[in-house]
């Protein structure tokens, strides 16, 4: 089979969004507290990734991608929906750094987000195959669906010495 010379096509991912298509994409977002899954069909080679800021909907208002416990289930199903097999499913977990720095440690959104990740992807019993959370800075990622490969780079945060 020859390579065609059709560019791959791009896409950003901006936070509370779900990205599935069954055609290659390259995907990029940038994540802070936020986490990115992206899951990966070796099988039919496609994928899909969600960009959630809270780990939790509290029931209120619309239940939207901006949670991970609708962002999650909602790129699974959309793998479903594409024709992947649950069995076949395999996911990296990017994000959750403590961007932030605060005083207290009361919310840890990002170590939430991390949990809610990794517990529904076990409830799914779907392989994590790579991860890179956590820490304190944030992260900028490249995902391309065809592959499953993940490019990351680590954005360190900017202090006012850094200017002079």
């Amino acid at each position: 089979m020859e390579s065609s010379n059709i560019p791959i096509k791009t896409h950003f991912l901006y936070p509370s969004a779900i990205f599935a298509h069954k055609e290659p994409h390259i995907v990029d977002t940038i994540l802070g507290s936020c986490v990115a899954v992206c899951l990966y069909d070796p099988i039919k080679k496609m994928g899909s990734i969600n960009h959630f800021m809270l780990p939790f909907w509290n029931g209120t208002g619309l239940a939207s991608p901006k949670y991970g416990n609708i962002a999650i289930p909602k790129i699974i199903d959309q793998m479903l929906a594409m024709g992947s097999n649950l069995n076949d499913l395999q996911a990296k977990i990017f994000g959750g750094g403590e961007v932030v720095e605060t005083k207290t440690n009361m919310f840890r959104i990002g170590e939430r987000n991390i949990e809610i990740a990794i517990n529904t992807l076990k409830e799914h019993k779907i392989k994590i195959t790579g991860q890179s959370v956590g820490g304190k800075n944030g992260r900028k990622i490249r995902y391309n669906t065809e592959t499953g490969v993940v490019l990351m780079k680590i954005i360190k945060k900017q202090t006012e010495n850094d200017e002079r």
